[in-house]
């Protein structure tokens, strides 16, 4: 990336004194709580299972298919990677069973969390997308859409009004990831750079929207994840792929403009989360970084136990990355990696269990987590355990 010069380089000093102020005084009003549940919304970076829920029979997904699936699971769950996601490990922190998927779950035991995220989810409503020429593949199964869900479960998951404020109150609510997919159906056409960059503040504008709703209804600690590093998601280094080496981050052979672009809207997103913390000083809204959670392992994945080129795909076929677009992971023919614990790519566009993992415990441990989760109050059991890799059979009690 280009040095700045000195006006944007206070600029952004003046930005991050503004978010460390921010977020030191929400953390000093927020001591520990002892969460009751995880009540979550997003894309397919945290579904785990309601895009299948939502599928007619002979059209689910390629994750109900092997190899989805296969690490922790063993069997396809409708997550997409090879075993469990951020909010997997999040619950198993917690020590809660994994967040069961709410469409399709006639009977499901949503006491400890439920989740409405759906992979393919956008943040804003299709609608508005298609008048931008922008399809939606998935159809509208929005933010707004997860969110009326919500509402609409309410009696059956918590009965009064004020059991349900209570019950939203006590839960840790992740918002997201949502939004990445507004700019990626976009970006995978090639549409124009201006007219993606304009959809931002939409995008944050929706998200903020659904924390104020939320809070309106008792909601009080949110988790909002922001962008990934999208100049070094193999689907787009195979999208993009370019002869002119400028165009390339040397220390990583990411796509430097690809990464500019989400760090813009990280930076926006942040801007807007830290004047909800002004407007509701007892709500703890924490940010979650998911770009600097990723990309320290794709600046240094042999430090944490991945293969030395984090770029291949371990479910893919062809290409330099073993990835082809049209070729995807699930079909009949495409092969998968014997170790998936070494890969940091999954699927292209997905990352493997072991990314997740890592990912989690930067957010859980920090330093990724702004303002950091305050673990006082929680057992030093958990608060001690070096690794979030626990046995499921002994979160599901």
């Amino acid at each position: 990336m280009a040095s700045l010069d000195s006006h944007v380089l206070m600029k952004l000093v003046s930005f991050y004194l503004s978010t460390l102020l921010v977020s030191t005084l929400v953390s000093s009003e927020t001591t520990c709580r002892g969460f009751g549940s995880i009540i979550s919304f997003g894309d397919s970076i945290a579904d785990t299972g309601n895009l299948i829920g939502l599928s007619a029979p002979g059209e689910f997904p390629l994750s109900a298919f092997p190899p989805y699936g296969e690490t922790f699971f063993h069997y396809p769950t409708g997550r997409f990677s090879d075993g469990r996601l951020v909010i997997d490990f999040i619950a198993e922190f917690l020590g809660f069973p994994h967040v069961p998927p709410f469409y399709g779950s006639n009977n499901g035991n949503f006491e400890k969390g439920v989740n409405f995220a759906v992979g393919g989810a956008t943040a804003l409503e299709s609608s508005f997308l298609e008048k931008r020429g922008i399809h939606c593949p998935r159809g509208n199964i929005s933010l707004r859409v997860q969110l009326e869900s919500f509402k609409e479960s309410l009696p059956n998951l918590c009965g009064s009004p004020s059991d349900c404020r209570d019950m939203t109150g006590n839960a840790l609510i992740l918002m997201g990831e949502i939004g990445g997919n507004d700019f990626n159906y976009p970006f995978f056409h090639h549409n124009s750079f201006e007219e993606i960059k304009e959809l931002v503040p939409f995008v944050i504008t929706t998200i903020s929207s659904a924390i104020t709703e939320l809070v309106d209804m008792g909601g009080r600690t949110f988790l909002v994840p922001g962008n990934f590093p999208l100049g070094c998601s193999v689907i787009y280094l195979t999208l993009y792929q370019t002869p002119n080496k400028e165009e390339y981050d040397p220390s990583t052979g990411c796509l430097t403009w690809l990464n500019e672009f989400a760090e813009y809207y990280n930076d926006q997103l942040q801007t807007e989360l830290n004047r909800l913390r002004k407007l509701y000083p007892h709500v703890n809204i924490i940010y979650a970084d998911y770009y600097n959670a990723l990309f320290r392992l794709i600046k240094e994945p042999t430090k944490f136990g991945l293969m030395n080129n984090p770029f291949p795909v371990c479910c893919g076929l062809g290409g330099p990355y073993n990835f082809s677009v049209g070729v995807s992971c699930g079909n009949k023919g495409v092969g998968c990696c014997d170790d998936p614990s070494k890969y940091l790519n999954w699927d292209g566009i997905h990352m493997t269990e072991a990314a997740y993992r890592l990912v989690a415990e930067g957010l859980l441990k920090g330093p990724y987590a702004i303002p950091p989760f305050d673990w006082s109050c929680l057992s030093s059991e958990v608060k001690n355990k070096e690794s979030l890799d626990t046995q499921y059979s002994l979160m599901n009690m």
